[in-house]
């Protein structure tokens, strides 16, 4: 594939009251635009979402890192492990992210896609539950969408869940959150594949499995 021209640039994500930092990049003609919500413990910075939105990037969709938590929420929790589990923190958070794309000219018409790992994924259901004339489709990594399930009946966006096949407990969690949606929906799961998908191909695969899903489902018609 032929490497498409990026424009990246690091921005403030003004969510509500509360600035977070992040790196928007925009390809050319990009169809859809998709926001990451990191999981546990982790922020814009992790390796495996950077991974990910490469391999979108290059596939023609804009993507959103950014952190969740302020840079001294993230000292505090990194002791207290408490706010990684706020998902009604990290909620708002993503919600005010996700309306903050309004405010970008560049990025202001694209449908708008979320990518959610770990405790990332239940904030992005639970988003896609209060803007569903904004959020047109989902993908979780990984995640842990059984922390939403008072919402996802009210979930309408495409949901794609990816889950490791030795990640034995995550696989049931995914299964329960399966059966509450009432979107269109598709539980993956990766043979071979632990938690973080650090085994040879499986992260690749993870990327390429969102990467479909959502240049299906995010356009403009």
């Amino acid at each position: 594939m032929k490497p498409r021209k990026l424009q990246s640039a690091e921005v403030i994500v003004q969510a509500g009251n509360v600035p977070l930092e992040g790196t928007l990049t925009v390809p050319e003609n990009a169809s859809g635009i998709v926001l990451f919500a990191h999981g546990s413990g982790s922020s814009r910075f992790s390796s495996r979402n950077r991974f990910v939105a490469e391999f979108l990037n290059q596939g023609g969709l804009a993507t959103l890192l950014f952190d969740l938590l302020t840079a001294e929420e993230h000292v505090v929790d990194e002791w207290t492990r408490e706010l990684r589990f706020d998902i009604d923190l990290l909620t708002k958070r993503l919600i005010g992210a996700v309306d903050w794309l309004e405010t970008r000219d560049e990025v202001v018409d694209l449908p708008v896609g979320l990518f959610g790992a770990s405790t990332g994924a239940a904030a992005a259901l639970r988003a896609a539950a209060e803007r569903r004339d904004r959020v047109a489709a989902v993908v979780s990594r990984g995640g842990r969408p059984d922390l939403a399930l008072a919402v996802l009946f009210r979930v309408q966006a495409p949901t794609l869940l990816i889950v490791g096949g030795d990640d034995e407990p995550v696989i049931g969690m995914n299964q329960e959150a399966a059966a509450h949606l009432r979107c269109e929906q598709r539980l993956e799961i990766v043979p071979g594949a632990t938690h973080l998908f650090e085994e040879p191909g499986k992260l690749e695969r993870v990327a390429e499995l969102a990467r479909e899903w959502f240049q299906r489902h995010l356009n403009r018609s």
